[in-house]
């Protein structure tokens, strides 16, 4: 069996939203889900805040475009499309809890709604809408394998895919809008793509990125949507910058876990120096296997 435990494909799906049009949002993102699922993809990462839109012009707005998990209607739409078609789905959404709103990515199969993720780093003016993250990293057992998550700015920082490969994440999807970072080259590759293959190969996980593409009240986002191996190389995309489209990689999750050794003396979890640093750095949720 090695080598075929945890055959999966999966999908990255790059859209392009616009603001406050959550039923056309919704609907454009479960026809690229059918088209992905026409194709054989069984876990799918759609992007940051897909159902709302991103660029907020008043707290008002933001509360009416964000819904109840799992009660409201974008995630019984995913959950309906999950369940027809035998999928897995990690997909950013705003979500309303009670008076309080988060930044947050549903992690959705079959049977429903499995788990939650919140942002936990707010980037810019996000920090006048949501409130940061209060879940931590959680990671998610599901019968494909075990998946983390994090949001965009998230991947700025290491402590984010680190805290999920201690707690066996097989592969970490990311709903994103990455944008333009100052003093990047014509033409060269978004920042957020070094940082997603470096993840990788220091963590020894997979990490599917699922950006919008567009320009909406005058911000660009950068596309580029990236599914990166275990070895930090990329295996689908980078995408292109500016149009919708689907990248596809077909992996073994397992091989997260059985080839983590470099050669013959070093494994990068197991070097970790843990009489330095806190085991955990400074996170209360326990180490999971690794």
């Amino acid at each position: 069996m090695a080598g075929h435990e945890s055959e999966i494909r999966i999908a990255c799906i790059q859209m392009e939203p616009v603001v406050g049009a959550k039923q056309a949002n919704v609907a454009r993102s479960q026809a690229m889900i059918g088209e992905a699922a026409d194709n054989g993809a069984k876990l799918m990462v759609l992007p940051e805040l897909c159902n709302s839109g991103y660029v907020f012009e008043t707290r008002e707005e933001a509360f009416d475009l964000a819904e109840e998990i799992p009660n409201g209607p974008t995630m019984r739409a995913w959950a309906e499309v999950a369940a027809d078609r035998g999928i897995h789905l990690v997909a950013g959404i705003a979500e309303r809890h009670g008076n309080v709103l988060y930044n947050a990515a549903a992690v959705i199969g079959p049977q429903g709604h499995i788990g939650t993720f919140r942002k936990v780093h707010l980037w810019n003016a996000e920090n006048l809408f949501f409130e940061p993250g209060d879940l931590g990293f959680p990671v998610f057992r599901t019968p494909l394998g075990r998946i983390g998550c994090g949001i965009c700015y998230d991947g700025w920082f290491p402590e984010t895919y680190r805290l999920c490969a201690l707690q066996g994440a097989d592969i970490v999807c990311v709903p994103t809008n990455w944008v333009p970072i100052p003093g990047q080259a014509p033409g060269r590759e978004a920042m957020a793509n070094i940082l997603v293959m470096a993840a990788a190969h220091s963590n020894s996980i997979f990490i599917a990125a699922a950006d919008r593409v567009g320009t909406e009240r005058g911000q660009p986002f950068e596309g580029q949507s990236l599914i990166a191996s275990y070895t930090g190389w990329p295996i689908a995309g980078p995408a292109s910058r500016d149009r919708e489209e689907i990248l596809y990689a077909d992996i073994n999750l397992a091989d997260a876990r059985r080839k983590r050794n470099w050669n013959e003396y070093n494994q990068v979890l197991r070097d970790r120096r843990t009489d330095v640093y806190a085991e955990m750095l400074g996170s209360t949720h326990p180490a999971g296997w690794y």
